[in-house]
């Protein structure tokens, strides 16, 4: 399986967080985009999308496996091929969907952007993946999210490898939590 490297992350305000992935997938940028930017490409390692209107400033709905609303909001940039960005509300009075406002990066969720470049292997395909979320949490809720995150993306890695993908957190979810909080302890922790 492709190999998700660390993710890291930036602090402003106190609880303002931007996580930041890059992973080098060997697989061809439309491949990859089906998986990040399609409601049948999302559903294999995140969440089902629907619905999910393709275009700056259409809806978007993440649904959990029993068809149940788990997150929803607005594409906030969009450019075929190359970027997609979600931007995650809480529910709306009246619809239970998101409300698309700028200001979703005050709320658990925030922001997400999935960024593709073609690859270094041009001739068997491959794409570099740059992935920011960024939202308002406290300390705790940044590893969390740096773990989840790290094990989404791993999961996404694994479905395009073609292997069935695992949709609970287990021991590996813990292990990468586990790993966060060391890294940034304030006295290095060594380990043989």
């Amino acid at each position: 399986m492709t190999e998700i490297p660390r993710g890291r992350s930036e602090t402003h305000d106190i609880d303002r967080h931007l996580l930041r992935y890059v992973a080098g997938l060997p697989h061809p940028m439309g491949r990859v985009w089906h998986a990040v930017a399609t409601p049948e490409g999302l559903a294999r390692w995140l969440y089902g999308a629907d619905p999910l209107e393709p275009r700056l400033g259409g809806r978007v709905t993440f649904r959990r496996p029993d068809g149940a609303e788990a997150a929803g909001g607005r594409v906030t940039a969009w450019d075929p091929e190359y970027v997609a960005e979600y931007t995650i509300d809480p529910p709306g009075p009246d619809s239970g969907t998101g409300t698309g406002t700028a200001e979703t990066a005050d709320l658990p969720h925030g922001r997400i952007r999935f960024h593709l470049e073609p690859g270094p292997d041009d001739a068997t395909g491959s794409a570099v993946l740059r992935f920011t979320a960024e939202f308002r949490g406290t300390r705790e809720e940044r590893l969390d999210r740096l773990a989840d995150w790290h094990d989404h993306l791993e999961r996404l890695a694994g479905a395009l490898d073609g292997q069935s993908v695992e949709r609970t957190p287990g021991a590996h979810r813990r292990e990468l939590l586990e790993a966060y909080a060391r890294d940034e302890a304030l006295w290095p922790v060594w380990e043989p």
